[in-house]
């Protein structure tokens, strides 16, 4: 997000603009404002390779913040903010985190959270008006700072969280190098080259800007001196006239938000001219086959698809004439090499189906966590995953057919059922239970809890409300059931491993 060359250039080029309020950025205010955010992260001590923590709405102080921190040597971590405050201490605490920024509008789960967080020396809420008792208002701190680089400047980067199988997220950690912040890391030329971004674009971001795709591509698009449109939450006729208004070049997506293009009436899509769009990139979740063929019919040939992890220990990549030659694929391996293995470690004959790694491009680490990080690498240790199943066909176009432990995507966020199943354990009217994803028509797939009650409770749908609530009192929301069924015994090997297949098996169709 080091801009400072557009901010010399052309300093009243709009840097941010958001959706639907207009409120705009230019590259001077933007490249200010991170100049004296990095000056405030002096002056606290922060120095490189130290951890700042960020949990915040969509807005432009956020990327402001992201910006101090590229230029200042830091690592920071991008929370996502539809979490618990049990969930947002563990984060904050395990990424020792030495400062936690918030936006305003999350305060009241960062509030709670913050007595976890014996790590941060100060708490810092953003577009507020004034402090807010432990949190100090970043407007006042940065006042009197200069809009000068800090002369120590070096280059920072994000640290992002993957959830594991056991519901515990893990930090995902790079050794920075030492260079000077208007050098990328090198992932980042990666990632413009992959999106087909370029000088005088204009992109258009409708995603949460915690997760890793929408933090890089904006990244990418501010070091290039693109204007980025910035939706506070995505609606679906807003993006058509977001990309219609600013004259949207470039965009990336997940599944959810086609379907939700796509159920809009004929009328309302043909209503706005959607000519400027040159590419949309999508990925994060299985995209079916109808929906995108549907895509590529209305918008044309522009549409790409790529498959990695926010490990980015390799990626596929198809444009649109390689998916609709191999329907359904999610493109050749463009980083790393994909390697299909057995169980047993054995390289799987062509179509048939493995856990998925790549080869050769393993240089992340799970943070503080030796033991996780050993778990997804190979022995020889050239070799990593993040667990998804899939096969190669005799060209090496590769397809997904599940992913590790029924990892459930929903509206393209990973969910992972084995925390929700965890905490549903501990209810005294579950005596078992398994958390699955389900078929759903907008989100892709739903949380469903299947239960087994403990003696003395009988199923009820009165019973399958309390359940939901209860998930809700201590998880967040997305990681909750949205349908809770009943069985009279859940299916166990004698190992007393739950055979999940069998529970999923029956929401999903056969072939």
């Amino acid at each position: 997000m080091y801009a400072a060359r557009t901010a010399a250039a052309q300093p009243d080029k709009p840097a941010i603009v958001m959706v639907p309020t207009g409120e705009t950025v230019t590259f001077a205010d933007y490249e200010a404002a991170a100049n004296r955010i990095a000056h405030l992260l002096r002056a606290q001590g922060l120095k490189r390779g130290d951890h700042i923590a960020i949990l915040s709405s969509n807005n432009p102080s956020m990327i402001e913040i992201e910006g101090a921190a590229e230029r200042t040597g830091l690592y920071f971590t991008l929370i996502n903010s539809y979490l618990s405050a049990d969930e947002v201490a563990y984060i904050v605490d395990n990424s020792t985190a030495k400062m936690l920024f918030c936006s305003a509008d999350k305060l009241e789960v960062a509030d709670l959270a913050a007595p976890s967080c014996p790590g941060v020396q100060r708490f810092v809420v953003t577009r507020s008006s004034g402090d807010l008792g432990r949190w100090e208002s970043l407007e006042r701190l940065v006042d009197g700072y200069p809009s000068t680089p800090v002369p120590d400047e070096r280059l920072g980067a994000a640290m992002l969280y993957s959830s594991g199988t056991t519901g515990r997220p893990k930090g995902i950690f790079r050794e920075l190098p030492e260079i000077d912040p208007a050098q990328a890391l090198p992932v980042m030329d990666f990632v413009r080259h992959l999106f087909g971004f370029r000088e005088g674009m204009t992109y258009l971001n409708p995603a949460p800007l915690y997760h890793s795709a929408p933090q890089s591509s904006v990244a990418a698009s501010l070091r290039l001196g693109a204007t980025v449109v910035v939706m506070e939450h995505f609606d679906a006729e807003g993006w058509l006239s977001a990309v219609e208004k600013y004259r949207v070049t470039n965009c990336q997506m997940v599944p959810t938000m086609f379907t939700r293009l796509l159920r809009l009436p004929s009328e309302v899509r043909d209503r706005y001219d959607l000519s400027s769009l040159e590419r949309i990139v999508h990925a994060a979740a299985p995209c079916p086959i109808p929906v995108k063929q549907a895509m590529i019919d209305w918008l044309g040939p522009i549409i790409t698809e790529y498959y990695g992890a926010t490990e980015a220990n390799g990626f596929t990549f198809c444009d649109s004439e390689e998916w609709l030659a191999h329907p359904g694929t999610v493109g050749r391996a463009v980083l790393g090499e994909v390697v299909i293995l057995d169980e047993d470690g054995h390289e799987c004959p062509t179509g048939t189906d493995g856990t998925v790694w790549f080869r050769g491009a393993t240089n992340f680490e799970y943070f503080e966590d030796p033991a996780k990080t050993a778990e997804s690498r190979a022995e020889d240790g050239n070799m990593s995953t993040v667990g998804d199943i899939g096969h190669l066909d005799a060209q090496g176009w590769l397809y997904l057919t599940d992913r590790k432990s029924y990892m459930i995507i929903s509206g393209g966020v990973n969910i992972y059922p084995q925390e929700t199943e965890n905490l549903l354990a501990t209810h005294p009217a579950v005596g078992d239970v398994a958390v699955i994803g389900a078929p759903d028509p907008d989100m892709g797939e739903k949380v469903v809890a299947v239960v087994e009650p403990a003696a003395g409770y009988e199923a009820s749908p009165e019973l399958a409300a309390e359940l939901i609530r209860f998930s809700r009192a201590h998880l967040a929301h997305f990681k909750c059931p949205k349908q809770v069924d009943f069985v009279t015994e859940l299916p166990r090997l004698p190992t007393g491993k739950l055979y999940k297949r069998l529970v999923r098996d029956q929401y999903w169709p056969k072939g």
